[in-house]
C-alpha cells in the first residue's frame, strides 16, 4: 500500500460502508434519484474521502480537522437513513444494519481523532 490512509481501518470501514450505502440507494424510487439517493451517497463517500485527504501528513491539527469533517459526514448519512426510513424507502433491516455500522464507525473515527 502506497498511501498512509490505505492502512487505516477507519478508512477501510468507510469505503466498505459507502459501497453498502450505494447498494441501498440504488433501490430508491426514481423520484429520489436526485434527492435523497445522491445526498446519502455523497455523504457516505465524503466520510472516506475526508479521512484520506486529512491523512496526507501536513500536520496533526490538519488531520484532526479532516477527521471532524468525516464525523459530520457520517452523521449526515445517519440523518439520511432516518429520512429514508420515514419515507418508507429504506427497510428496517437496512436501516438497523447501516445505523449500527455508522455508530461503530463514528466511535472509531473519534477515537483516532482523540489519539492524535
Amino acid at each position: 500500500m502506497s498511501f498512509k490512509f490505505e492502512e487505516l481501518r477507519v478508512w477501510q470501514s468507510a469505503i466498505n460502508l459507502a459501497t453498502e450505502v450505494s447498494k441501498v440507494a440504488r433501490s430508491f424510487p426514481p423520484e429520489e434519484k436526485f434527492v435523497l439517493s445522491t445526498q446519502i451517497q455523497r455523504a457516505a463517500d465524503s466520510v472516506a474521502l475526508n479521512i484520506a485527504e486529512g491523512s496526507t501528513g501536513q500536520s496533526n491539527a490538519e488531520f484532526k480537522k479532516f477527521l471532524g469533517y468525516s464525523l459530520r459526514s457520517a452523521i449526515e448519512v445517519v440523518s439520511c437513513l432516518y429520512l429514508g426510513r420515514k419515507r418508507h424507502i429504506i427497510t428496517e433491516e437496512d436501516f438497523g444494519r447501516l445505523y449500527h455500522s455508522y455508530e461503530d464507525l463514528t466511535i472509531k473515527i473519534q477515537a483516532l481523532k482523540n489519539s492524535i
